[in-house]
C-alpha cells in the first residue's frame, strides 16, 4: 500500500472519529438542554410556591397584628 493511500485511509478514520465525536455532542448538548429546560421550569415553578407561602405569612401577620389589637 502505497504511503499517499495510508495517508488518506487514516485521514477517513479521522474524519469518521470527529464525526462520532459531533453526534455524541449533539446529543449531549440536546440532553443538557432539556434539563436546563426542566430546571428552569422546576425553579419557575418554586418561585411562584416561595410567593404564595410569602403572601400566606404576610396574611397571617395581619390578621396576628389585628387580633392583638383588639384584645389590647
Amino acid at each position: 500500500m502505497s504511503a499517499h493511500l495510508e495517508s488518506l485511509l487514516t485521514l477517513g478514520d479521522r474524519v469518521d472519529r470527529l464525526l462520532d465525536l459531533c453526534r455524541t455532542l449533539q446529543e449531549e448538548n440536546r440532553s443538557l438542554r432539556h434539563s436546563q429546560e426542566q430546571l428552569s421550569l422546576e425553579r419557575a415553578q418554586l418561585i411562584a410556591r416561595n410567593e404564595q407561602a410569602r403572601a400566606r405569612v404576610e396574611a397571617m401577620i395581619v390578621r396576628l397584628k389585628s387580633l392583638e389589637h383588639n384584645h389590647a
